[in-house]
């Protein structure tokens, strides 16, 4: 079994001869002194890129708002951006109940499938604003209209340097990407994340918040009412929004890049 309750981990430590006897509130005590979680767990992923510092590097600066060892100016700015897709709008075929003393929140398990959205957002990450669309399917041309939305208002059009830190999807990927927002946009630059690094990006922050407070339990009318709650929500957010308390640097990275080899070279051994 790869999940076990208290119950079962008591079955089997009696069986192993373990203890005589024993009870699951002992059981239980003995495990949370000990900050055991036999029941949950976590994945992981070595990083697959060999330039993962030479490129995770430059964004953790960014954050610390440092670009090639200078401080950014006041004129510099930061977007993460990035799309959440598949965004479902499912309509329940029974009316939501709504919480009540003693009573959750009743969501119907069944629904109709209304359509889906994608996604795409842009997060200044030192001055804590949200920009956000939904387009009926990613790529290029979405990408550029969320940049287009951003970079066409101030104080990004008259900036000095707008650095846009996106991951390696096939919208904005590259070289070539980097080119095509540049011929457009000649104050900014396009930062990739290193492959499987979604984590270094500060907009992911943003989407799991829009999961818990907006998606969660999904219970949308139409895509126009979806579209309608995430757009308000981007709103609502900013009127108490500040920016992540990013605390991850690149000492914290040269760390965890030696830990991380340790560990390969133990494998391998």
């Amino acid at each position: 079994m790869s999940r076990l309750s208290i119950e079962e981990i008591r079955q089997h430590v009696i069986s192993q001869g373990l203890v005589a006897e024993i009870s699951g509130a002992t059981l239980w005590r003995w495990l949370s002194r000990d900050a055991l979680r036999p029941w949950q767990h976590r994945s992981w992923i070595f990083p697959r890129d060999p330039n993962f510092a030479d490129k995770a590097g430059p964004i953790l600066d960014l954050y610390e708002r440092v670009w090639e060892g200078v401080p950014l100016g006041a004129d510099d700015y930061v977007i993460s951006a990035d799309e959440k897709t598949s965004i479902q709008a499912r309509r329940r075929k029974q009316p939501t109940l709504p919480s009540a003393p003693n009573r959750p929140i009743r969501v119907e398990h069944e629904y109709f499938r209304e359509g889906a959205w994608t996604y795409l957002a842009a997060w200044d990450v030192h001055r804590a604003k949200v920009f956000g669309r939904c387009e009926v399917k990613s790529g290029i041309a979405p990408v550029d209209r969320l940049v287009a939305e951003v970079m066409s208002q101030e104080p990004y059009k008259s900036a000095r340097r707008v650095f846009w830190i996106m991951d390696n999807c096939s919208a904005h990927r590259g070289q070539k990407a980097a080119k095509r927002l540049r011929d457009t946009w000649p104050n900014a630059i396009l930062i990739h994340t290193p492959v499987h690094a979604s984590w270094l990006n500060q907009v992911e922050i943003y989407f799991s918040i829009v999961q818990r407070k907006v998606l969660t339990p999904n219970d949308f009318s139409s895509l126009a009412d979806l579209e309608q709650r995430l757009l308000a929500f981007q709103c609502h957010y900013e009127r108490s929004a500040s920016p992540f308390k990013w605390t991850f640097t690149r000492r914290d990275l040269h760390a965890l890049l030696t830990k991380i080899a340790g560990k390969r070279l133990a494998v391998a051994a």
